[in-house]
């Protein structure tokens, strides 16, 4: 089996001399343009529903990408190429989809019947156009940055950044639709309804998380070259049917009227349409980081020095649970700085890692004199200044087994009460 991740230079996430970045700066130019336009037209005829629809789902924005940019902690994905991906999926893929899938609709309509295209026109059209177009995201990125795709974990956060822009972007223009069709002017009610329905409801589950499933294929596809180019191609293929697959569902009409109208029969179609995709990306990405984390430790267990990175710091650095554990257990020690210095020791640790997989420094081994690893030196003093030498996760606390779980009462009574509030019960 080949390694979970295939190094790249130490060098830019992409250069303008490649003639395909030119090409894709061009359709963001140009998915701009398209999606200036439309905003315009939204302001001129509603201004402050259009103005809180952004505000909202900007903000829905932000956790998702926090979230999504933390998923591949050890190597963390260039912030030029996270933009890039999050604005081909709000630029390009939506622009795309506004016109391929009326266009496919009427086809449907044609070569079908006009009740199957009101019942199955949005699951069939939708899906096929939208997903093809998000995926061309993430090949594009690895067109125009190809050694920063280096993990079947990469394609998947690209995948998920490109799903996200075209959720919000999407969002806003059906938020913006819905007070259209309520006919009662520039009123802010239709965009909150969409935010809850859309956004707060659906967005755990919807272009994200398709977006990530074709993304993971991409990666497979680059970073298996012991694989045959069929398999790889097919196994890529799968991810996107599996995409596709999921967005279908999630469009049908399946379980539309069968299960009631009230609170609980809406959460058992959101679970039912959603939870499976759910399960599998996460499957994925947890396979997929475990694979990366075991790589990249190996690399820093060679170092056999604990001033860089001590026995118990390697077991704890391959799994996020542990890194997080080892941050509340500096806090609880020796405060809140000692908390932000072990994560702080903890980035660096991950750059040494990455540093070393390249062969970016020829030192012998345990010795190694990089930018990277002077960081990590930096933050081993002020760690012992403050009393704390070592970034290990301490014993479980029940304070914190209490807080997940209040936490998660606490989600499951803001569903439900956004669900009664939607007329559920």
């Amino acid at each position: 089996m080949s390694d979970p991740v295939r190094p790249g230079g130490a060098r830019a996430a992409f250069s303008a001399r490649n003639p395909a970045f030119w090409v894709v700066f061009a359709l963001l130019i140009a998915g701009g343009w398209r999606i200036a336009q439309i905003g315009g037209r939204f302001f001129g005829a509603y201004p402050v529903a259009t103005l809180t629809a952004i505000g909202l789902f900007a903000l829905l924005a932000v956790p998702f990408w926090l979230f999504v940019s933390e998923l591949d902690f050890l190597e963390r994905e260039p912030p030029s190429l996270r933009v890039l991906a999050f604005a081909w999926g709000g630029l390009v893929a939506t622009t795309v989809s506004i016109s391929g899938s009326t266009a496919l609709e009427n086809l449907i309509a044609k070569l079908g019947s006009t009740r199957l295209a009101a019942d199955w026109g949005a699951a069939l059209a939708g899906p096929t156009v939208e997903e093809i177009a998000k995926t061309l995201g993430v090949v594009a990125i690895v067109v125009i940055a190809r050694s920063q795709v280096n993990s079947v974990l990469d394609g998947v956060v690209y995948g998920a950044l490109v799903g996200l822009g075209f959720q919000i972007v999407e969002d806003v223009v059906f938020a913006i639709g819905a007070v259209a069709l309520a006919g009662q002017g520039d009123q802010i009610q239709p965009v909150v309804t969409t935010f809850l329905v859309r956004g707060f409801l659906a967005g755990v589950w919807s272009h994200t998380l398709f977006g990530a499933l074709a993304g993971a294929g991409i990666g497979y596809l680059v970073v298996n070259p012991d694989r045959t180019r069929r398999h790889r191609i097919g196994m890529a293929c799968l991810a996107l049917f599996g995409a596709w697959a999921s967005h279908v569902l999630w469009n049908s009409p399946l379980f539309r009227d069968g299960l009631g109208n009230g609170a609980l029969a809406l959460l058992a179609v959101l679970v039912f349409k959603g939870l499976p995709p759910l399960l599998l990306i996460l499957w994925l990405v947890r396979r997929a980081h475990d694979r990366e984390a075991a790589y990249y430790v190996a690399k820093l267990a060679t170092l056999r020095d604990p001033a860089l990175i001590t026995e118990q710091e390697l077991r704890v650095l391959g799994s996020g649970s542990r890194r997080a554990a080892a941050r509340r257990h500096a806090a609880a020690q020796a405060g809140r700085r000692a908390r932000a210095t072990v994560r702080r020791l903890q980035r660096a640790q991950a750059r040494l890692a990455v540093d070393l997989s390249r062969g970016s420094t020829s030192e012998p081994a345990g010795a190694p004199d990089t930018p990277a690893a002077s960081e990590v030196r930096e933050h081993r003093a002020r760690l012992e200044q403050l009393g704390h030498p070592e970034a290990v996760e301490g014993v479980p606390s029940w304070r914190h087994t209490a807080s997940t779980v209040g936490t998660t009462v606490v989600a499951i009574a803001v569903v439900w009460v956004a669900l009664s509030a939607l007329g559920g019960g």
